[in-house]
Order: structure tokens, then C-alpha cells, then sequence
């Protein structure tokens, strides 16, 4: 009986420097390995960064993940954070058509309801921002899909665990 696939939340410290995500981002390729989201930022300590990578896949696959990350020189930490007590969340810019006031209005409204901020109007479109959790921003992008979606970016997760646990170096 084949392992169940879910999702997967591995949260690095890495040296900040110029190469580290290309590392990582080939060390995936040539394990056949598929990343979901990656994002990546300076963290709390000089030198080095933070990265949030989400994949796909079971416990052996995870695991073997993690063991081929810390292999990685520049790689300083792995941690696998349990989504029961992790703060996600991922940023997306969602330009929307507007072709009237009647339309704009909806879409203004529909972005209040989800707590998002317009961040440029056009003639005939919003530029919206919206930022919470990833089936939040799915859904509202799939309720904007009747008026036209322009265009779409999104950042992909970032986490951190809740309360005293914590990812950076000790």
C-alpha cells in the first residue's frame, strides 16, 4: 500500500549569500524532488537567510529531503514544522478587469470582505493585494475569476512556528 501524499513544510537557515538557492533548488532537481512554493529572506541573524520550501510528497520522501539539505554546506539548519502549530501565510497581487463602476464596485467590496487592500486602480482594472493563508487567497482569486483575472503573483508560503518553538540557531 503506497504512503499517503500530503504537504510538507521545510524551513531552512542558510548562509546569505549569492549561489545558496541555486544549490538547493539543484539539489531538488537532481533528486527528482518537486518544490511547491519556495520563499526566501534575510532572517533575525547577520549572514544568513531564511528559507520556507513546501513540497508534495510522503514520510520517506520528506525525510530523504531533509537528509540531502543538510548535505549542503551553506545549508546551516533543516527543520520540518507541523502545520498544528505554524503561522503560514503568502502574499499575492491579483489584477483584476474592471469595466465599469458597477463591476469595480463588486470587486472593491469582495476585497474588503477578504480583508485585502486595492494598491493601484487603472482604467479598466484593480491591482489587489491580498495576504493570509494560501486557501484564502485561492478562493479569492477563483471568486475574481467571473470578473477576469489579468494577471496573478504570489510569493509562495512563508512560516514561522507559534509560540516559544522556533527555527533559528540556538
Amino acid at each position: 500500500m503506497a504512503e499517503k501524499k500530503e504537504s510538507y513544510i521545510i524551513s531552512t537557515i542558510v548562509e546569505h549569500k549569492p549561489g545558496v538557492l541555486y544549490q538547493v533548488s539543484n539539489m531538488f532537481r537532481r533528486r527528482g524532488f518537486n518544490i511547491e512554493t519556495i520563499t526566501v529572506g534575510e532572517s533575525e541573524q547577520a549572514g544568513l537567510a531564511r528559507m520556507t520550501i513546501t513540497i508534495n510528497g510522503d514520510e520517506k520522501t520528506v525525510e530523504q529531503v531533509v537528509k540531502q539539505l543538510n548535505k549542503l554546506l551553506d545549508v546551516v539548519k533543516v527543520s520540518i514544522l507541523d502545520p498544528e502549530v505554524t503561522v503560514t501565510r503568502e502574499l499575492a497581487l491579483i489584477r483584476i478587469n474592471t469595466p465599469n463602476a458597477a463591476v469595480r464596485s463588486d470587486v472593491i467590496n469582495y476585497t474588503e470582505i477578504f480583508k485585502g487592500r486595492v494598491v493601484d486602480v487603472a482604467h479598466d482594472s484593480l491591482l489587489v493585494e491580498m495576504t493570509g493563508d494560501s486557501d484564502k487567497i485561492t478562493a479569492f482569486i477563483e471568486l475574481m475569476r467571473t470578473f477576469g483575472v489579468k494577471e496573478i503573483a504570489r510569493t509562495g508560503i512563508t512560516a514561522l512556528p507559534r509560540g516559544m518553538r522556533s527555527t533559528k540557531l540556538e
